[in-house]
């Protein structure tokens, strides 16, 4: 199990233009870590480069197990993290429990684990909906119920709050805190506050 991720000296670019340098950043168990910064700073790429779609230019971003154990990177980021990226990645002709069940099997999950899922995000009477038929808000729930359907460590989220709506805000700061005394690490790009305690850190400056 994932217990943390170590940042050191991270610097990251997009074409020819150095987003920032010399990033540390130590990110451990129980942790939430709120990313700030501009538009174009790099909160975004930071998200990518640690779930390893990005390659750094610069610096490294390491995984340790308990008791300080290093893990390999590529199976750490195989079996330990989500990435929640702005854009929810859904099949716009799936129904949204088509969808929900394909992605929480592809990271490890069940279909029960997948029922549960859509209970606690309220979900039900989307599910025969086709995804293209979908609210904003409803979308975004519907993707990050795949969080909950296959329990992972740590949590990449991108803009997690922006569609939804005060009552599912909510909800889902009730999960992120759950999800934190657990032991889970979150680290998201924001612009509006996080609804847990979270420390920040502005990407950037």
């Amino acid at each position: 199990m994932m217990r943390a991720v170590r940042i050191k000296g991270l610097s990251l670019s997009r074409g020819e233009r150095t987003l920032f340098s010399g990033l540390n950043l130590d990110l451990e168990s129980g942790d939430a870590v709120a990313l700030t910064g501009r538009n174009g700073a790099g909160k975004t790429s930071l998200l990518r480069a640690v779930a390893g779609l990005l390659r750094p230019q610069a610096g490294t971003i390491g995984f340790e197990g308990s008791e300080g154990r290093i893990l390999e990177a590529e199976a750490a980021r195989a079996d330990h993290l989500h990435l929640a990226g702005h854009h929810d990645g859904l099949k716009s002709a799936r129904t949204a429990w088509e969808e929900l069940l394909f992605q929480a099997r592809w990271t490890g999950g069940t279909e029960a684990s997948a029922r549960a899922a859509v209970e606690r995000l309220e979900l039900g009477r989307l599910l025969d909906l086709e995804v293209r038929r979908l609210s904003a808000g409803q979308r975004r729930r519907v993707s990050l119920a795949r969080l909950l359907a296959s329990p992972r460590p740590l949590w990449l989220l991108d803009e997690p709050m922006a569609p939804l709506d005060a009552a599912h805000r909510a909800a889902f700061g009730e999960i992120l805190a759950e999800h934190l005394a657990k032991g889970g690490m979150l680290l998201a790009a924001v612009h509006d506050p996080l609804p847990v305690p979270a420390r920040l850190v502005e990407v950037g400056a």
